[in-house]
């Protein structure tokens, strides 16, 4: 598994009500996408940084994704570039389930 961490700096600060309504917009567009287990859309507290935390089955998931079309999609949406950062992840807790997966 590989989990992607994207951020960007937003050119207003958000407050949580209008992410809510932003990232409500753009979630239909992840939902059932090939390779993508769980996303969580993130907001900083002083709600001048965005971005998402994307659970991947595969990098080669993630970067069919991640390409220049996405990149322009999040400087339209949110005016301005993200920054993309990848994780190996070699286990997980899972307190929903109650079991760690430690071949994630």
């Amino acid at each position: 598994m590989i989990t992607a961490l994207v951020q960007f700096t937003l050119p207003e600060p958000m407050t949580v009500e209008q992410a809510r309504d932003v990232f409500n917009s753009t979630a239909p567009r992840y939902l059932g996408m090939t390779g993508l287990v769980r996303k969580h859309y993130l907001l900083s507290e002083d709600g001048r940084t965005a971005g998402g935390v994307y659970l991947w089955q595969s990098r080669a998931d993630a970067e069919r994704v991640y390409d220049d079309a996405w990149r322009g999609f999040i400087r339209q949406k949110y005016g301005c570039d993200p920054q993309l950062t990848y994780f190996e992840t070699p286990v997980m807790v899972d307190n929903v389930a109650g079991r760690i997966d430690g071949d994630a």
